[in-house]
């Protein structure tokens, strides 16, 4: 017996609109779970995978990847307190989620022309082919 597909959002979004609103979701949480966070030259590479393996247990991810850059950082403490938090001037997070036939591409980084963290569209259309990049999370389907 055929199942029926139960919508997730209560209003009628087109599955276009409702990726484009779970693109928001994902990455004003990423901004807001982990800005201010201690980061170093050390855990920049650890801390963005852990961010593409978090954002990609989401439901729609299809792909995450995120780069952390600390030298764009603010002052560097000494010693044991040679680090910086994280800011969103050293973030670069990408995400793809795909509904169906629909796909939409997101990014969240930071735009020195607005000195701001801009979440920003991408892309939106027709679902591309996965591919696996060598060192990334798994797609998910």
């Amino acid at each position: 017996m055929p199942t029926t597909r139960r919508p997730v959002h209560r209003a009628r979004l087109s599955r276009r609109e409702a990726l484009l609103f779970e693109a928001g979701v994902k990455l004003g949480g990423l901004f807001h779970q982990y800005f201010g966070m201690p980061i170093s030259t050390r855990t920049a590479a650890a801390t963005a995978r852990t961010i593409e393996r978090a954002v990609a247990l989401q439901p729609f991810v299809v792909s995450v990847h995120a780069a952390i850059d600390p030298a764009r950082g603010g002052p560097l403490g000494r010693g044991r307190f040679a680090y910086r938090y994280l800011t969103p001037e050293m973030i670069d997070v990408r995400i793809r989620l795909r509904d169906g036939p629909e796909e939409v591409e997101a990014r969240l980084a930071h735009r020195p022309d607005l000195r701001y963290p801009l979440m920003s569209v991408e892309r939106v259309g027709a679902a591309r082919p996965v591919r696996k990049r060598p060192g990334r999370s798994s797609p998910r389907r």
